[in-house]
């Protein structure tokens, strides 16, 4: 049985949304690690339909590095109700059904990893089925943007693992209580 671990880059004020325009002063190889080590964990990608329209549209023909193979070969999953054809390679559409979502965990053996998709996780949380929550917190307060919880449902997480790193960024793992 697999894991659904959810991972942000985050700034002070919760702000999660486009990240390029306020994150990368703060990567270094500290950072690289910690990235690298989910990476070694993840069996495959979870995400909403947003940020798989994003995705799909960048990393086929991106020429970024090493991450491109790995992003374009990896299994992805859907979460969508509108998306019938996908045409990025080796995505699967799954309902946003708790059974369907709980079925597709239990068939990883793994870690199921998102990237994104705050109104997906925050979904995933309120069903029971988010198993870790990673934040990568910056030192900013970015003052407007998506916020990774806007309103909505008391969830009580348990600090699992902590790290400071030297530029100031936090690393988070929070697990919620119920799991």
């Amino acid at each position: 049985m697999g894991k659904i671990v959810s991972n942000f880059f985050i700034s002070l004020d919760g702000v999660v949304e486009a990240p390029e325009t306020w994150h990368m002063s703060y990567f270094n190889d500290e950072m690289g690690e910690i990235v690298g080590a989910g990476m070694a964990t993840n069996k495959a990608f979870l995400m909403g339909r947003k940020l798989y329209d994003e995705w799909s549209a960048y990393w086929p023909t991106s020429e970024d590095g090493d991450f491109v193979d790995f992003f374009n070969s990896h299994p992805k999953y859907v979460v969508s109700s509108t998306l019938q054809d996908p045409t990025w390679n080796n995505t699967t559409v799954v309902p946003g059904d708790v059974a369907a979502i709980q079925q597709l965990k239990d068939s990883i053996d793994g870690d199921l990893v998102l990237s994104g998709s705050a109104t997906t996780v925050r979904w995933l949380l309120a069903n029971g089925l988010l198993d870790e929550l990673h934040l990568l917190q910056h030192p900013v307060v970015v003052g407007a943007g998506q916020r990774l919880f806007e309103g909505g449902d008391k969830h009580e997480l348990k600090l699992a693992d902590s790290r400071a790193l030297s530029t100031g960024v936090t690393y988070l793992v929070y697990r919620p209580t119920q799991s």
